[in-house]
């Protein structure tokens, strides 16, 4: 695959923007697929450890200490829930506040490995808030789009796309958790002459993480950082902008 697109890198971190489709550790059911952490270990030495985790789909940004007392340090900020994640994802459907948080008991579901499920008791709790920055409604019998701000203070497998889902606002392109809506231009486009195999705007799970900020292991100041939109969901922002032309931008 192409070089891993660093972020940031001193002495203590090193930052990733992972694109979506790649595992950041080893895959229980698929050992020998490639994963973020090989490549980074094959370049940067075995030293090198990952602070967190995100979803195989999910794009963004991945941070890693090259040190233990650094990967220490940011693993206490991580467990105390002092660092900052943002995330964003483009969903089907309208939230229906513009602003909302979701807490849930969730665990793996024991009938569907590598899914989550929503439980009474006896999984884990999970909390993010949400913030609609737009919306894009859509004729009557289609699906608006929505794109939206995620702020989760956990870090549980799969947790903004089951939060989501579970509001009845999954995210697109979600094979798990959502539905089989695609966004496709001849829907927004008036008049649309393209081909007659026309591929969806973006074909991937619409969530990327964003930014994340943290206490610097060395020097003990805030560090943010942040990973660029990726081109797909770019675009397909663009059309959405462009066509559906958001009700009300928050």
């Amino acid at each position: 695959m192409a070089p891993l697109p660093v972020i940031y890198e001193d002495e203590a971190l090193i930052a990733f923007d992972k694109p979506s489709g790649l595992a950041v550790a080893p895959d229980r059911r698929d050992p020998k697929a490639e994963h973020l952490m090989g490549l980074v270990r094959a370049q940067w030495g075995p030293d090198v450890a990952n602070v967190h985790r995100l979803d195989a789909d999910t794009s963004g940004l991945v941070l890693c200490a090259k040190t233990k007392p650094a990967l220490d340090f940011l693993s206490g900020q991580f467990q105390s829930k002092t660092v900052v994640k943002t995330h964003h994802a483009l969903t089907v459907g309208l939230p229906a506040a513009d602003a909302f948080a979701v807490d849930l008991v969730i665990k793996e579901d024991e009938a569907r490995p590598g899914v989550m499920c929503i439980v009474k008791k006896h999984g884990q709790t999970s909390h993010t808030g949400f913030t609609v920055l737009e919306r894009y409604p859509q004729p009557a019998g289609r699906p608006g789009f929505a794109w939206v701000e995620c702020a989760p203070s956990t870090g549980r497998m799969h947790q903004i796309r089951i939060h989501l889902a579970s509001v009845g606002t999954p995210i697109l392109n979600d094979p798990l958790y959502g539905n089989d809506t695609r966004l496709l231009l001849s829907d927004l486009k008036r008049g649309y002459k393209g081909r007659a195999d026309e591929k969806p705007l973006i074909s991937r799970l619409a969530l990327h993480a964003t930014a994340l900020t943290c206490t610097h292991p060395l020097s003990r100041e805030k560090l943010t950082l942040s990973a660029p939109l990726p081109n797909d969901l770019a675009v397909a922002l663009k059309y959405l902008r462009r066509f559906a032309g958001p009700a009300g931008r928050r």
